[in-house]
């Protein structure tokens, strides 16, 4: 408990009056760290800090990488610079040793200052300082963690520009004819049978590498760390990092899965504009990486560019491919859903080369000055359009149908109509695609008049829907007749699922194996019910170890 004297000590406070040191003695908050607990982290909402004891290191994550800011000794304070903006941390203050700090509420900072005008003018010109080493910070040029070569059509190319992007990696991109190739690349080009070429900060160069190598490269986790978890959770999207999230949180030994990037299909969306608490809109990949960070804090372990090979559901056990197992007590399949085939001649020719399914940040870059065309007329579609529209020189619409409004948000329709690049052709789709080595043109074909157009094209995205992708599972695992994964109710009713009981509403037909997010059969699909599902899903896990009499790893 805190005391006069405590506060007393620290210098920012030592002229106060008795009556408002006895105040801020009342209602600060008195925190005692172990070395690496942090007091507060990058993000959080506005207060003051005063250190009484020990020693904190400021840090914030550049790029995936942390540096050290500065540091916090007995009588300095912080929070200094989230008052003075009224905006969140914009570092983190971790114990370097065991630490005593203590924390004043906003509004008793603003009391305090009310009757005390010389505290908040110290509080202001100390942010003043710090603003100035964080701008000084800001201009310095931020090299890119990975400079890499390739043409602009190269497959495996854009395969490790996809996974950076996805990644939040920064990185520099150039293709081998770039009239600034020397001063982003030292030294000989590599030869075409050596692209796609990446450099790292550090000087090393790889040729060729694989997405999994690169991962290893970047320090991103690619195996198990332990022998069994209490809940592995297949699928990286937003359900499953919910799941994670709450999973960790709650003093699960827990694991994600995830074949490609964080994200799922909802990381390929450009733009999401009606998530609750982001009022002006959140790229998929930026929401994915927000709650990857969160996941990684709270202590779980995320995979990545790891397939499931093969699951074992009654022994609740995978097999990577490669042959790793992870066991555990649980699982959660996660997996989502992929985005349906257009079925043309010659589509699949182009993918990767003018043609993409979704429609990720990482792709705007193709589209400068081009004339794109989206297929679809769902929201996914509406968001890219908007995008997109900011970077190519037009965005077209083809809509099967007779209207957008059947399918699409109102307040998409309005913004899209105020758009003066962004066209919509109605009762109209693709039948023929054209080019040589990447898509240079489209074929249109109105189905009302019959009449086939041909359109100059630089890259057609498709949303049409989406499927799952579940005939790799047993088939102990229940499924609709689209491959949709059964559980609770729907369960039931097929007369499969826990012979004892009636199965958890998100439990499969096996028990103590869930589904949640789109890979489940449910008539909702959206971003947030998935993150919902997710959080279920642990309730339900709990659930199922407590019954089962089975203790959480330590």
């Amino acid at each position: 408990m805190l005391t006069i004297d405590d506060v007393a000590n620290v210098p920012l406070f030592s002229s106060l009056a008795l009556e408002q040191l006895d105040r801020l003695a009342r209602t600060a908050a008195d925190i005692r760290l172990a070395a690496g607990e942090f007091a507060v982290h990058a993000g959080e909402e506005p207060a003051l800090y005063a250190v009484l004891s020990g020693k904190f290191e400021v840090v914030k994550s550049f790029d995936g990488v942390e540096r050290t800011l500065g540091w916090r000794n007995p009588g300095q304070i912080f929070g200094e610079v989230p008052i003075a903006l009224g905006s969140p941390f914009p570092g983190s203050y971790r114990a370097a040793e065991p630490s005593r700090v203590i924390r004043i509420e906003l509004q008793n900072y603003h009391a305090i200052a009310a009757v005390a005008p010389e505290v908040a003018q110290k509080v202001s010109a100390l942010a003043r300082e710090r603003l100035g080493g964080l701008q000084s910070l800001n201009a310095e040029p931020q090299k890119p963690r990975v400079t890499l070569i390739c043409q602009r059509f190269d497959t495996e190319g854009g395969q490790l520009r996809r996974f950076l992007a996805r990644n939040q990696i920064s990185f520099s991109w150039v293709t081998p004819d770039a009239p600034d190739l020397a001063a982003q690349w030292s030294g000989p080009c590599p030869s075409d049978s050596e692209c796609p070429a990446l450099r790292f900060a550090n000087g090393d160069t790889v040729f060729r590498p694989s997405v999994r190598e690169l991962a290893d490269r970047l320090g991103l986790q690619t195996r198990p760390r332990v022998a069994e978890y209490d809940v592995a959770i297949v699928g990286g999207g937003p359900a499953g990092l919910a799941a994670a999230v709450y999973g960790a949180s709650e003093g699960l030994r827990t694991i994600v899965i995830e074949r490609e990037a964080p994200g799922g299909q909802a990381g390929t969306s450009s733009r999401i504009e009606n998530y609750l608490g982001f009022p002006s809109g959140v790229s998929g990949d930026e929401l994915a990486n927000r709650a990857l960070q969160q996941a990684r804090r709270l202590g779980a372990e995320i995979l990545v560019t790891r397939a499931v090979e093969k699951i074992e559901p009654a022994a609740h056990r995978i097999t990577l491919d490669g042959g790793e197992i992870v066991q555990a007590r649980t699982l959660i399949l996660a997996t989502g859903v992929s985005w349906r085939r257009l079925a043309i001649e010659g589509f699949d020719r182009f993918i990767g080369k003018g043609i993409y399914y979704g429609a990720a940040r990482s792709e705007v870059s193709a589209t400068h000055g081009l004339n794109i065309h989206l297929v679809g007329a769902g929201n996914s579609a509406g968001q890219a359009a908007l995008y997109f529209a900011n970077h190519a020189n037009t965005v077209t619409l083809v809509v099967r149908g007779d209207s957008l409004e059947k399918s699409m948000s109102q307040y998409l329709i309005d913004q899209i109509r105020a758009k003066s690049n962004i066209a919509t052709l109605l009762h109209s789709e693709i039948v023929a695609v054209h080019g040589e080595t990447s898509l240079t043109a489209i074929d249109i074909q109105n189905s009302q008049s019959g009449e086939t157009g041909r359109h100059d094209c630089g890259g057609v995205f498709s949303f049409i829907g989406a499927d799952a992708e579940t005939e790799w599972l047993p088939r102990e695992i229940a499924r609709d007749a689209r491959g949709f994964v059964l559980t609770g109710d729907d369960l039931r009713k097929t007369g499969q699922g826990p012979r004892d009981r009636d199965p958890y509403l998100l439990e499969t037909s096996i028990p103590g194996v869930f589904a949640c997010g789109d890979v489940r059969l449910s008539p909702v699909k959206r971003v947030a019910a998935a993150v919902g599902e997710g959080s279920m899903a642990i309730a339900f896990v709990h659930q199922y170890l407590a019954r089962e009499g089975r203790k959480v790893s330590a």
